[in-house]
């Protein structure tokens, strides 16, 4: 009789079972304290799970498994608040979150994807690296619910949460993903490679993260400033503790209702400001439950006054949470800023309203949708970041950034309130929706904390039930209030000059970044498999070519600077498309701006590399006599023996343009490249001489694809003097008349005002920017067709020739029709 099967192995190579454990770690993970230290290991065993998988099917259930277990580890809170605030019940909310746990953690199963594509195709290693950048990149391209991220968990380590200075709360994050990527390899090593110093490296990774984490977050603390050094602000923070505002509403009445959380802010804020000397008063996030300044009837009118009359009899500003209504008689959950002797300064409108409870899209609203969501509400969302000015008793104005809730996990916000001088930032908040349970509103409190470390800016937040506290800006928290408790914190923290931050330099870059490494990834990998994919299909036929041939005689340092030159062009181009389209600043919108970047950024770079690849000219024939290939230059002739010649290799990097080597009988490449419009006819045209024989006309994806590639001398509308020249012309023509008189009053206006000279420059700007505007045009267009080129190279190689004609044909159309189309349309408007 067997023994039976030990139940342990079976247990160990579940997904079942990883899944769980990896769900507890994170559930103790994410209640922080003591706990942080485990999210460097929280996903080992999933991890292990997802290296045992063979398949992608194995892998996304294994993720959907995870993301269900992470949803109720952390977020059965919000399960809970959800069933209470629909009136559904907290067990059909909890299971309604859990059903969409997919939607609601997608980076989960994006991770599990690209850890198995590119793990099969590249290794474990590659593949676990990408499955980082896929993580990051799904947090940062896919909407989410809460805009949680892992790195919030590390808060409670003062040490380590320093460094979201440099990455955000995303780079903590990237940390995580690679500590845990690390062990796993450690452990994968061990296993297969025989021990553990197969594991060391890995295993020194993992201990080096939270190390030079630590480290830095050492020497950032030394650079703060003293808590109590410069100019400090205090508040004095009213956390009221009143929480159900409907049912209050339909036990005493609105106007009662309102009635008794005014009166109990007065009495709270007049011991901030009487005996605690607070410098201004902070109230909650829609803690007056109805618009002010705009007030709806005359009971509201009478509100507004009495609070203005407290502010005066205070003579201090107050700042609190409220409605705003515009002359469109649109909505906005705001901040309102009263200061004594001014009245109203302003409101600032909450920019990220909830989805579906506050806010609803006009695409998705309609009264279907309504009938389902009867509690979803009609508030706009704001305009961003703004910075009002706190009008202090003592004469100074400090200028703060406000920000309401769900604002505060939103780190371009932040950055963008500290880029715009702030100095501090006041956060409203009201978790009285999350009452099932206090861990909600701690990791709300923890998340907003990382916007001072990102920032340096010190921090003012108040709730209506809690956690309300003074953060300073290296994330501490001071004066906490404890959840579900009527406190009052006052306290102070200096608001002088933040010291500068990498995340305010570059914004929260660490996700863009990610996705474009992604990308590049990716595409490398379409590459090789169009590189190993060989067609049946007819190639493309080959260009007739005879000797002689014009080329560049390119020795090695040559080529690659001629590379970088243009790379680097082509990579300004494409920068420049991205800052006009979607950037902010002088390049989206000055044209002056956009002419120094173009020409900085493409023309000089390119200007080089076609002047750097014309110092190289060269021609070449063919001495039947001496039976050597002649390479003539500027005079001089370089001379290689055609017996000598063993073949003729295109390259597969066509940089700077397409071109081949020449291998030589004794194996080594020539120690000049030749650069040419067609290799492979370049290495027909010597075999038909006597040369070796010529490389196989192109089979293969890649190959296929560039010997596809248009002729560098193209005829017709392709011409570069005609569309860079001749075409650029006549758009600027009607667009300058048209500047004319609506600048000028005529069409010669300015040369009536100003003379010859200042009409033909102004002409001379104008046809400028708009060849700027066809070579931009043109790079996005041609960007298109080689992607779209690229693809069919893979799916349809043998009708790659049609493709790249009528791909070609239309992104002519699109650039001569879609660019005076556009013009008559601004014309038109």
């Amino acid at each position: 009789m067997s023994p039976p099967t030990p139940v342990w192995p079976r247990l160990r190579d579940s997904r079942w079972t990883a899944v769980l454990a990896s769900s507890l770690l994170i559930a103790a993970f994410a209640r922080g304290g003591w706990a942080w230290p485990l999210g460097f290991v929280m996903l080992l065993p999933w991890l292990r799970a997802l290296d045992a998988e063979r398949g992608w099917r194995g892998s996304l259930l294994s993720a959907w498994a995870l993301s269900v277990g992470y949803t109720a580890a952390v977020f059965a809170w919000l399960g809970g608040g959800i069933g209470a605030y629909t009136q559904i019940g907290a067990p059909a909310g909890l299971a309604l979150l859990l059903l969409a746990a997919p939607l609601f953690q997608p980076q989960i199963l994006v991770f599990a994807l690209v850890r198995h594509l590119i793990g099969r195709r590249l290794g474990p290693l590659p593949g676990g690296l990408a499955a980082c950048l896929a993580w990051l990149s799904a947090e940062w391209l896919l909407p989410r619910l809460l805009d949680d991220t892992l790195g919030y968990g590390l808060h409670p380590a003062t040490l380590l949460r320093q460094a979201a200075d440099l990455g955000g709360a995303s780079g903590l994050t990237l940390a995580l993903l690679l500590g845990n990527e690390a062990l796993s390899a450690a452990l994968r090593r061990h296993g297969h490679a025989g021990g553990w110093r197969a594991a060391v490296l890995p295993l020194a990774g993992a201990a080096a993260l939270p190390a030079l984490l630590a480290a830095y977050g050492a020497l950032a603390l030394a650079r703060l400033p003293a808590p109590d050094s410069g100019p400090l602000l205090r508040l004095g923070l009213v956390q009221s503790n009143i929480a159900d505002y409907e049912r209050l509403r339909r036990e005493q009445g609105a106007g009662a209702v309102v009635r008794e959380v005014l009166d109990l802010h007065y009495a709270m804020s007049h011991d901030a400001v009487e005996r605690q000397r607070a410098d201004a008063v902070l109230w909650a996030e829609t803690v007056y439950p109805t618009t002010f300044g705009r007030p709806k009837s005359e009971a509201g009118a009478e509100f507004d006054r009495e609070i203005l009359s407290v502010v005066e009899a205070a003579g201090r500003p107050f700042v609190f949470g409220t409605y705003e209504r515009d002359a469109q008689g649109r909505e906005y959950n705001s901040a309102a800023f009263v200061a004594p002797g001014r009245g109203l300064l302003g409101h600032y409108r909450k920019t990220r309203p909830f989805p579906l409870t506050e806010h609803v899209p006009a695409w998705l609203d309609g009264p279907r949708l309504r009938a389902l969501l009867p509690w979803a509400g009609n508030w706009q969302p704001g305009d961003g970041a703004r910075v009002f000015p706190l009008l202090l008793a003592d004469g100074r104005e400090v200028p703060v950034l406000p920000l309401i809730c769900l604002d505060a996990l939103d780190a371009g916000l932040a950055i963008d309130g500290a880029r715009l001088g702030a100095r501090a930032i006041l956060t409203l908040s009201n978790d009285a929706w999350f009452s099932s349970s206090a861990q909600g509103p701690a990791l709300h409190q923890a998340a907003a904390a990382f916007r001072s470390i990102e920032t340096r800016l010190p921090q003012f937040r108040v709730t209506s039930t809690g956690y309300s506290g003074l953060i300073d800006a290296s994330g501490e928290i001071h004066a906490a209030t404890r959840w579900g408790e009527r406190a009052l914190a006052v306290g102070a923290l200096p608001v002088g000059e933040p010291p500068p931050t990498l995340m305010r330099r570059w914004g929260d870059w660490v996700g863009p970044l990610a996705s474009a490494l992604l990308a590049l990834l990716l595409l490398g990998l379409l590459i090789r498999a169009l590189q190993r994919r060989v067609v049946a299909e007819a190639p493309v036929s080959a260009r007739a070519a005879t000797l002689p041939v014009d080329l560049a005689l390119l020795p090695g340092p040559a080529r690659w600077a001629a590379a970088a030159l243009r790379v680097g062009a082509r990579a300004g181009l494409l920068w420049m498309i991205w800052a006009i389209l979607f950037g902010e600043g002088p390049v989206q919108s000055n044209t002056l701006a956009q002419l120094r970047s173009f020409v900085a950024l493409f023309l000089v770079p390119e200007a080089a590399a076609w002047c750097l690849l014309r110092a190289y000219a060269a021609r070449l024939e063919l001495d039947a006599a001496a039976g050597l290939l002649r390479f003539t230059r500027g005079g001089r002739q370089l001379s290689l023996p055609l017996a000598q010649l063993a073949g003729v290799r295109p390259w597969r990097l066509p940089l700077p343009g397409a071109g081949a080597s020449l291998r030589l009988s004794d194996g080594h490449d020539w120690r000049y490249g030749l650069a040419c419009a067609d290799p492979w006819a370049l290495a027909q045209a010597l075999r038909a001489v006597g040369g070796p024989s010529a490389p196989a006309t192109p089979a293969q994806g890649l190959a296929l694809y560039l010997r596809s590639r248009p002729s560098p001398s193209p005829g017709g509308l392709g011409r570069p003097w005609v569309k860079y020249l001749v075409f650029p012309f006549l758009l600027a023509l009607p667009a300058f008349r048209l500047h004319q008189h609506i600048a000028y009053g005529s069409g010669l206006g300015e040369y009536y005002s100003f003379g010859l000279a200042a009409y033909l420059k102004g002409f001379s700007l104008w046809w400028a920017a708009w060849a700027m505007a066809v070579a931009l045009s043109a790079a996005a267009l041609r960007l298109l067709v080689e992607l779209a080129l690229l693809g069919g190279a893979l799916l349809r190689p043998g009708r790659l020739a049609p493709l790249r004609t009528w791909a070609e044909r239309l992104a002519l159309a699109a650039l001569y029709l879609g660019l005076p189309g556009w013009l008559l349309l601004r014309a038109l408007s």
